[in-house]
């Protein structure tokens, strides 16, 4: 566990004698930053011996309501669980009007128990190690899809694309179009910037497919601090947008009629000496990167809710959407699941294009690395790469709605293995709850379809 020692503290202080307020924040496994805010005073403390946080506070629907059969709420009397600062994540937040750093904590391994069986950066941690146990070391990156929205709602309360530098509201997009980047220059400008100020490696960015949609690449790394780097790059998207009079949303479909979002997850596996074991020659990669493939296919149904976590999440599988529809993988081929891109031997990688951008990226990379490793210790094989539309060529698809993926996680002898029957227990209770909740509000779309029918 990479917690930060006192010194980083100390030199932080020293360096930025203008900051009074450090924001504290823990990632829930729905990916909610969740914390405190704290006076200058009071970091080094956190730096020394932790910070106390609630149990409950990892075992929270997405809209913040206690889930009582989790085990962090009656059971444990929501006791307190030390969090302590992850090394590298004290960073000034240049947006804020008071003088504001961030720092991101993580629950100690046994001082923050019981709450830390639920601490999704541990379940990550927990299947690299096993990977790396065995030799293999991954590597990961990710590319994340976002919507730049108005602040203010439509004449009918609905969200709708931010006006543009010529205070126009787009109505169609050019997908890789230069001007749509241009008319967000200013955005875009701050957030580069404020993402240089962080350690994040924000490189490429495209203008997708709908009005106000942009992808951001993230560079690849160590798949540890690959996903550090895209949780806080999510939040700083966000509050760079606010600051431009935006909101920012990863919801994975946001509007029926235009594209959804994903987040992209590039994957190798390397060597103790950082020697990429996918590299091949051919454009398929290696005998490994193939039982890679075929574990992540074998893994993929059981793996979904981690994917796709929320009832929208499943609106964006639609053919031809460049969302996949099925288990299926091909070579430099954007119309299946699990892609290998072009380009030279030595980069040779899987494109994991499943996860909606709603997804936690680090449950998310814990199972697609859950999945390659099955496939490596199973030698598994994924059959032969789809070439064409693999849209047209899908004999079996991913389920499109919410319960039949919560229900194969839950009945999954493998992703208990795997992951562990403890955060599981917790994640499937929180799952099951916000299920619950969703399906017993009455909303617009019921009174328009059932209203004057039924």
């Amino acid at each position: 566990m990479n917690f930060a020692a006192l010194d980083e503290a100390r030199s932080f202080l020293a360096a930025n004698p203008d900051i009074d307020m450090i924001e504290l924040f823990i990632l829930d496994a729905n990916g909610v930053p969740r914390g405190k805010l704290l006076h200058r005073e009071e970091l080094l403390a956190v730096y020394e011996s932790g910070r106390p946080l609630p149990s409950t506070i990892l075992g929270l629907t997405l809209n913040g309501d206690d889930v009582e059969n989790s085990g962090l709420v009656w059971d444990v009397g929501d006791i307190d669980c030390r969090a302590y600062p992850l090394a590298g994540s004290l960073v000034r937040l240049p947006w804020r009007q008071i003088p504001t750093a961030a720092v991101q904590v993580s629950m100690h391994p046994q001082e923050g128990l019981p709450a830390s069986i639920a601490d999704p950066r541990h379940l990550l941690i927990k299947v690299i190690d096993g990977l790396k146990a065995e030799g293999y070391h991954p590597v990961m990156a990710c590319e994340l899809e976002f919507y730049l929205l108005d602040a203010k709602r439509d004449g009918n309360g609905r969200p709708q694309p931010a006006l543009d530098a010529d205070g126009g509201r787009p109505r169609s997009t050019q997908v890789y179009g230069l001007r749509e980047l241009e008319q967000i220059e200013p955005f875009l400008a701050d957030l580069y910037a404020a993402c240089k100020l962080q350690g994040i490696p924000a490189r490429t960015a495209i203008s997708e497919y709908a009005p106000g949609q942009v992808e951001i690449t993230l560079e690849h790394g160590d798949a540890l601090e690959a996903m550090d780097q895209a949780v806080r790059y999510k939040r700083l998207v966000k509050a760079v947008a606010h600051k431009h009079g935006m909101q920012a949303t990863f919801m994975a479909k946001p509007f029926d009629h235009l594209a959804g979002t994903g987040m992209h997850m590039h994957v190798s596996i390397a060597d103790a000496a950082g020697r990429n074991l996918f590299a091949s020659q051919g454009p398929a990669g290696t005998p490994l990167l193939r039982q890679a493939v075929g574990g992540m296919l074998a893994s993929l149904l059981e793996s979904l809710l981690l994917f796709c976590p929320n009832a929208n999440s499943y609106r964006r599988f639609q053919s031809n959407s460049y969302a996949p529809l099925a288990p299926t993988w091909g070579v430099d081929n954007r119309t299946v699941s699990l892609r290998v891109p072009g380009g030279p031997a030595n980069s040779r990688h899987i494109e994991h294009r499943i996860c909606g951008a709603d997804a936690n990226p680090y449950l998310a990379a814990a199972a697609i690395l859950a999945g390659i490793h099955r496939g490596l210790r199973e030698n598994l094989d994924p059959g032969e790469p789809v070439q064409g539309n693999g849209y047209a060529q899908a004999t079996e698809l991913l389920p499109t709605d919410w319960l039949t993926s919560l229900v194969a996680l839950e009945q999954s002898a493998w992703a208990r293995d795997a992951l562990g029957s403890e955060f599981l227990g917790v994640y499937l209770a929180v799952k099951r709850a916000e299920y619950r909740q969703f399906m017993a509000e009455v909303g617009e779309q019921d009174w328009r379809w059932y209203l004057t029918q039924a």
